[in-house]
């Protein structure tokens, strides 16, 4: 038997009505003619991303698939060692979602780790994985003994090292970046020496490498920190956005909240007026959870519904009126704490040649959110660009990682737009990013560097006051610099 997941309930309520309606309303786009195509590009010799944008050369693409135990280590060892040898650079990654090739080196060594191994340790609440494993693995493994992960990807697609290595987070609250989770983790240095880390064990290489994008050390394998899994019931609450932080502020302080977000509605004449404020808190029945689900075919229903905004005003208003309306009377859509969270990206994949969606991050403290509101107002809708969906998130303050992007209690705002394959849409895309940052970090605020490499290098030590102190260190960690990738070479390594 299928179960279906609030989740996914939520986004796809209505879908049905609403793939009827596109058939005769048809999206508003401006035309192709004139313009010139970027294509996707990935072969053998050439790794690309999630945006399908970063088309960047590589010597060599290596999966590895061995236990984080000493075959693995020898073999890495020997990667670097023939790397530094050759001057060619090294990096790791899983999922490679980044959107401007973060995770690839350059005419170098890309190393893929393919283990999915996990530990359960009860007495500790921890799990140790391998760094290859896929949040996906981690919730297979965690779910049939009662836990759950503490803070993970709203995505379950990503590698666990991968998520410590960008500092990502989550929307269970209280918590701070998936980071701040990890108790401990073994890490291979440029010079082939292998090190335990921790927050008080080589403290100054962990707080390196929490969003330190691999180019610290290459991770082998984590000790994190699990929740148990439970019962949650939704509720949900409409408001003006200007009300949204006070009220998002309130529920996270709530002990009796699980988990939490917010969204902000996206038609152009209204932007980012209303908000709905979305909070789980547990059932009093625990008993008897359900094994964590996926949404199935509801996921297919969702992708119409989100995929008709494209260029159509009015199925923005129908997906709002959907999300804080018709979804909430549905009823109280009782989810286990990881059946949430158990969601591939492939959901909202838009499955078009000639589009791609391109994800934003920015994060403003709580008393700047009206601000952040009105800089968005302001650039968005006079871009050219599609703008689809905001979530809102909590990040607690962050004092471990020295590329933190918290250094207060903040709210993310997770954007995802719709974005041409063209030349005139990443030059639009890249002048309207930086003029959002300018506009962000002028609040205090910072964006999120696993994007599109849009900043200028001034916006980004403007936005990571640290960033020439992470250089100082990776400089004399690793003198050869071996461990390399796009954000080093576009940006980092220019300090």
């Amino acid at each position: 038997m299928t179960i279906f997941t609030r989740r996914a309930a939520l986004f796809a309520a209505g879908g049905v009505a609403g793939w009827g309606l596109s058939r005769w309303l048809g999206p508003d786009l401006p035309v192709y003619d004139g313009t010139r195509y970027t294509p996707a590009v990935s072969d053998a010799t050439i790794l690309n991303d999630a945006s399908g944008l970063s088309p960047t050369p590589v010597h060599k693409h290596l999966v590895m698939t061995e236990n984080a135990d000493e075959a693995l280590i020898t073999a890495i060892r020997q990667e670097l060692a023939q790397a530094q040898a050759e001057g060619r650079p090294v990096n790791v990654g899983a999922a490679r979602h980044s959107m401007g090739a973060q995770a690839i080196p350059r005419d170098g060594t890309a190393i893929t780790f393919d283990n999915g191994s996990v530990e359960i340790d009860s007495a500790a609440q921890t799990y140790r994985a391998h760094a290859g494993a896929r949040w996906s693995q981690v919730i297979a493994a965690l779910d049939p003994a009662g836990w759950s992960p503490k803070v993970m990807q709203s995505n379950h697609d990503f590698g666990v090292a991968a998520t410590y290595s960008v500092n990502a987070h989550g929307w269970p609250v209280p918590f701070g970046p998936m980071g701040a989770t990890v108790r401990s983790l073994r890490m291979i240095l440029p010079d082939g020496e292998l090190v335990t880390c921790s927050p008080t064990e080589n403290a100054d290489l962990f707080n390196l490498g929490m969003g330190g994008y691999g180019l610290i050390g290459i991770i082998v394998d984590l000790e994190v920190e699990m929740v148990s899994n439970t019962r949650l019931s939704p509720t949900f609450k409409v408001m003006e956005a200007s009300a949204f932080a006070n009220a998002f502020r309130q529920a996270v302080a709530d002990p009796a909240v699980s988990m939490a977000y917010g969204r902000l509605n996206v038609e152009r004449a209204s932007f980012f007026e209303k908000a709905l404020l979305i909070t789980y808190r547990e059932t009093e029945d625990q008993s008897d959870l359900p094994p964590a689900s996926g949404s199935g075919w509801m996921s297919h229903a969702a992708s119409r519904l989100y995929r008709a905004q494209l260029g159509n005003e009015a199925f923005k208003s129908f997906r709002w009126w959907n999300e804080t309306t018709l979804g909430p009377a549905l009823g109280g859509g009782e989810a286990t704490r990881n059946s949430l969270i158990n969601e591939p990206v492939v959901t909202l994949d838009d499955r078009n040649p000639d589009r791609t969606d391109i994800l934003h991050e920015y994060f403003v403290g709580f008393e700047s959110f009206d601000d952040f509101l009105a800089a968005c107002r302001e650039v968005i809708p006079a871009s050219y660009q599609e703008f689809l969906n905001v979530t809102l998130r909590y990040v607690a303050q962050d004092d471990q990682a020295v590329l933190s992007f918290a250094s207060e209690p903040r709210i993310a705002a997770v954007m995802s737009f719709s974005q041409e394959m063209t030349d005139r849409a990443e030059a639009d895309m890249a002048r309207m990013t930086q003029e959002l940052i300018d506009r962000i970090t002028a609040i205090g605020g910072a964006y999120y560097l696993p994007y599109r490499p849009h900043a200028r290098l001034d916006q980004l030590t403007a936005a990571y006051p640290r960033a020439r102190e992470f250089v100082q260190a990776k400089r004399a960690l690793d003198p050869q610099l071996v461990l390399r990738n796009n954000l080093w070479d576009s940006y980092l390594g220019q300090l």
